[in-house]
Order: C-alpha cells, then structure tokens, then sequence
C-alpha cells in the first residue's frame, strides 16, 4: 500500500490558473472512531419507559498535515440518561480530509473550525441516528449545531478555538 495520497487536482475547467481562486475542497471523509454502548439492555429498551434525558458534547479539532492539506474532526458524544441510569452512549469522530485554497492565514482558524465542521456534520448526525435506531432505539436526530458560536464562545474566553467546545 502506497503512504502518499492520491492525487486529487484537477484542472480549472476555464483553462486558467487557479491561484486567485479561493475555496475548500473536501477530499475524503471517514470514521476515525466509532462506539455504541447499552449496558443495561435489554431492560433499557422496555416499552413505555420515560423517554431519556440526551446529553450531548461536541469537540471541534483541526491540524495542518505536511502535505499541504488539512485534517478536521468533529467528535461528538451523546449519552441517554433515565433515572440515572445509562440507556445508550454513543461516540462519534467524524473526520475529513481538506484542501483550502486562496485563504488568508489569519481566515484560515474560523475556516476549519466553521466551515469544515458545518460540511461533516450533516454526515455524523446520520450515522448517530443510524446508531441508535441500530441499538434498539428511535433514532437520535441531533439538532444543528451553530458552529459559529461555539468559535465564538472560544475565543472570548480565550481559550482559542482548537479543541474541545
């Protein structure tokens, strides 16, 4: 197996150079981890029970690679609670491989921890509604996530806005 990417360019269909152009090209998407929990099934799974108090935690992660490229991840965690109790925990990192181009460096931190995420997550709310449909349960249809304001909420408290939010 090849350690070197394939080769992802293709040519500006005008026929002109791309260098003025500016934009972000998603070149893969994947799962880097994936876990489904349910300790206390199948007594969790009983018909006409409460329904479950969700709680979520998102985590926005993002690095340059040597090749030029960037690497972003949107790792999100749910766990059902009821009585206490866990019914399900569910943890998801959702990457996926960038290019950006024609970006200023000082726009190049709110692109990838905006924009890349905003483009990842509609792919993530799936899986984890697939997941716990899967665990027996209905579906976990998160609401969007303003990515926006969690950047927001990071830099004013100073933290900078790689890593958790």
């Amino acid at each position: 197996m090849s350690d070197t990417l394939p080769d992802f360019s293709t040519p500006n269909p005008n026929g002109g150079d791309d260098s003025q152009q500016s934009g972000i090209r998603i070149l893969a998407q994947y799962i880097k981890d994936l876990s489904f929990e349910s300790p206390h099934a199948p007594e969790s799974l009983r018909v006409g029970a409460q329904p479950p108090q969700i709680d979520l935690n998102v985590e926005l992660n993002a690095q340059a690679r040597d090749d030029g490229l960037y690497e972003a991840e949107l790792k999100l965690t749910a766990r059902a609670l009821r009585d206490n109790e866990t019914v399900f925990h569910v943890e998801l990192v959702y990457a996926g491989l960038f290019q950006i181009i024609g970006v200023a460096q000082q726009d190049l931190e709110p692109v990838l921890m905006i924009e890349c995420p905003r483009f990842l997550f509609p792919f993530a709310r799936r899986l984890i509604a697939d997941l716990s449909t899967e665990g027996g349960f209905p579906p976990l249809r998160l609401e969007p996530i303003d990515f926006g304001g969690i950047y927001a909420a990071r830099l004013a408290q100073g933290q900078g806005a790689v890593g958790q939010a």
